[in-house]
C-alpha cells in the first residue's frame, strides 16, 4: 500500500508532531507532504523521511508575521499536491491538511486535531493577538471570510474523519455539519516516564507559551500562594511572563524529552490552565504518576478523573485556580493508579487503533 501523509507545517515540534511520529512508525516509507519544512529546526526529527513541500517555501518569510504573510495562499498550496499514485492519503489537520484533493480510488482519511480555531472559535482573539501590522488589519476580515468558506468546503473532502476527542467530534458536527467516523485520542509514550519517590517541591506547566495556554494564571496563582512553579517550554509570551513572575517561578525554556520526563516525575502536579482540543501534557504527567489540576473544559474532561488522576478548577481565573491548588492534597493520590490510567492512551495502542481503522476502510 502506497501511503502519503499530509501535515500542515514542519516548523516547530509539539503535540501534532508527536501524533505524526506515531503514524510514521506505522508507515515509515510514507511521503510527508507539508506546506513548509524548516530543515534547520526540524531536520533532526524528519530528515530520514521523504518530504515534499509546497511553493510557499520559495516565498520570503518576512517579519513580523513570517510565512503568515501568505495566509491567503495556503489553500492553493495544499491543493497543489498530487496524490494520483497513492492508495491512501492520511492527513492530520488543525487547519489546511484536510483540504488535500484526492480522486478515486485513493482514500483520504483525516485525523482531525480541531476545526480551524481562528476561523470558527477564537477569531476575535486571533485578530487581537496575532502579529498583524496595522495596515493589514483592515483587509483581514474579508480574508478570514474567504478562508472560512474554503475551510468548510475542505472539511467535506476526506472520505473519513477521525476526531482526536469527543470534544472535537462535537465541534466537527457544529462547524462542518458532518459526523466524525471515529474518535481516537492522541497518545503518550509511557515508556519515556517512570514513577519517582522523591519529595515533590514544585508545580509544573509544560508547553509552548502562547496566549491561549493561559500560563499567566498559573504564574499569578503561584505568586499568590507563594509556591514554587516551573514553566517548561518556549514561546512568544515568555518575556511577558517573566515580567509578572515572582522569585518562586522559574523558566526552563525548551527542554529535551529526557529532561522533561524528569521534570514531570518530580513535580507536585501539572497545572493545565488552558482549554485544549484534547491535551497530551496531562497524559504525560499521568504517565509519570503525577496528578493534574486542569481547567474544567475541553479535552481534559476526557482524561482527568477527579480524586483519582487530578482535580478541576471551574473558572479560568486566578482565584479559582489558586483555590484548587490550596485544597490539593498530594497524599490522596496513588501514582501507580495514575500511571495505569495513562497506559490506556499508550502509543502502542494508538498505533494499533489507527492501523486497524485504516485497514478496515481500505479493505471496504
Amino acid at each position: 500500500m502506497k501511503v502519503a501523509l499530509v501535515h500542515e507545517f514542519l516548523t516547530q515540534y509539539g503535540g501534532a508532531e508527536r501524533v505524526l511520529d506515531a503514524i510514521l512508525e506505522i508507515w515509515p516509507d510514507a511521503t510527508i507532504h507539508t506546506l513548509i519544512y524548516d530543515k534547520k529546526k526540524m531536520g533532526r526529527y524528519y530528515d530520514k523521511y521523504k518530504i515534499k513541500t509546497s511553493f510557499l517555501e520559495k516565498l520570503p518569510a518576512l517579519p513580523p508575521a513570517g510565512y503568515k504573510w501568505w495566509l491567503a495562499f495556503y489553500p492553493k498550496a495544499i491543493e497543489s499536491f498530487k496524490f494520483d499514485h497513492y492508495d491512501l492519503v492520511l492527513s492530520d489537520s488543525s487547519a489546511f491538511a484536510k483540504g488535500a484533493i484526492t480522486k478515486k480510488p485513493t482514500r483520504h482519511i483525516c485525523y482531525m486535531h480541531t476545526p480551524t480555531r481562528y476561523l470558527w472559535s477564537v477569531t476575535k482573539e486571533y485578530l487581537r493577538d496575532a502579529p498583524i501590522p496595522g495596515f493589514i488589519r483592515p483587509i483581514m476580515p474579508p480574508i478570514l471570510n474567504y478562508l472560512r468558506k474554503w475551510d468548510y468546503k475542505a472539511a467535506q473532502r476526506p472520505d473519513n474523519i477521525i476526531a482526536n476527542s469527543q470534544n472535537v467530534a462535537r465541534r466537527i458536527k457544529k462547524f462542518y455539519n458532518r459526523d466524525a467516523d471515529e474518535v481516537i485520542f492522541p497518545c503518550v509514550d509511557t515508556s519515556r516516564f517512570e514513577v519517582s519517590t522523591s519529595d515533590k517541591k514544585y508545580w509544573l506547566v509544560v508547553g509552548r507559551q502562547e496566549p491561549y495556554k493561559r500560563t499567566d494564571l498559573a504564574i499569578l496563582a503561584a505568586n499568590k500562594l507563594n509556591v514554587n512553579l516551573l514553566v517548561a517550554g518556549g514561546g512568544t509570551n515568555i518575556k511577558k511572563y517573566t515580567e509578572i513572575a515572582g522569585k518562586n517561578v522559574k523558566f526552563t525554556g525548551r527542554v529535551e524529552d529526557k529532561e522533561l520526563a524528569k521534570l514531570y516525575e518530580n513535580c507536585i502536579g501539572l497545572i493545565f490552565p488552558q482549554e485544549e482540543d484534547a491535551g497530551i501534557t496531562p497524559l504525560e504527567a499521568m504517565a509519570a504518576g503525577r496528578p493534574v489540576i486542569a481547567y474544567k473544559k475541553g479535552g481534559a474532561l476526557e482524561t482527568v478523573i477527579p480524586g483519582v488522576t487530578g482535580e478541576f478548577f471551574d473558572n479560568q481565573d486566578i482565584d479559582s485556580l489558586a483555590g484548587a491548588m490550596e485544597k490539593f492534597n498530594e497524599s490522596k493520590y496513588d501514582s501507580e493508579i495514575i500511571r495505569n490510567h495513562a497506559s490506556k492512551y499508550d502509543k502502542k495502542l494508538f498505533k494499533l487503533k489507527i492501523f486497524n481503522y485504516v485497514l478496515s476502510k481500505i479493505n471496504n
